[in-house]
């Protein structure tokens, strides 16, 4: 396998406590820590070790946004990508099919054997790019791997389904997208840090690849989740009937 492409999305790091913002215009990012979706820091670690059991060449890694998602790049090249491609959106953000129509137009120029990318990211959970991705491709899709091994020409996947797990193979070049039971990311040390400098990171603009951008979905509020009830203690099975009676449960 030549290469390996892996996208990856700036998000508000999962530590962090999120907030809406007075407006509800949105959540309020400003000054928040913001860090590598987790799923795709996953599908990152995947795609290095799959090179260094010498089943790929070349690790590239791709985000999608402002000139903030170059941070998010760093450390993907600190982590052991080979090169970065920043797909400068400006200020617009990108909805899942747009995200998967610039990415389609970048993998026609890359032509990897594999596409990784986390199932789906933690502010909007969407879950869609990857799917929307496979199908404008118009190549197979594994979706939710929990265990992936790659071989010349095809891969096998092994998936987090309803039932339990589910194992497939499809023929590369592919898309797979990564569950959270996969791997476990490596730390990153500050010499790979250093390096990652040094690392060549390439700008396209997204009109260069899919031409002008209109938003299909305007955001008209964002509200916080609903405070949760108080709770309050039972001394037997026969009062907790009692209660879920009196709140309509039962």
């Amino acid at each position: 396998m030549a290469k390996i492409l892996v996208c990856l999305k700036r998000v508000v790091d999962y530590n962090i406590r999120v907030r809406v913002k007075p407006d509800r215009s949105g959540v309020a990012i400003e000054g928040a820590k913001m860090s590598i979706n987790p799923f795709d820091e996953i599908a990152l670690e995947e795609a290095l070790r799959i090179k260094e059991r010498g089943r790929a060449r070349e690790v590239v890694v791709v985000a999608l946004g402002s000139a903030e998602w170059q941070q998010q790049l760093r450390t993907g090249l600190a982590m052991g990508a080979d090169r970065a491609i920043h797909v400068d959106t400006g200020t617009a953000r990108l909805e899942p099919l747009a995200a998967a129509r610039a990415l389609h137009a970048l993998v026609e120029r890359e032509q990897p054997e594999l596409v990784l990318l986390g199932k789906q990211a933690i502010d909007d959970d969407n879950n869609q790019t990857g799917q929307m991705l496979a199908a404008l491709w118009q190549r197979p899709q594994a979706t939710f791997a929990s265990q992936l091994e790659v071989g010349t020409q095809s891969a096998r996947v092994t998936r987090e389904v309803d039932a339990g797990l589910e194992t497939i193979e499809v023929d590369l070049p592919a898309v797979v997208t990564t569950d959270l039971r996969l791997n476990q990311p490596r730390y990153v040390k500050l010499p790979e840090i250093l390096k990652a400098k040094t690392k060549p990171l390439a700008v396209v603009p997204l009109a260069e690849l899919v031409g002008d951008h209109v938003a299909q979905f305007t955001v008209v509020q964002t509200d916080p989740p609903p405070e949760r009830a108080r709770g309050m203690r039972v001394t037997s099975a026969a009062e907790l009937v009692a209660a879920l009676r009196q709140r309509g449960a039962l």
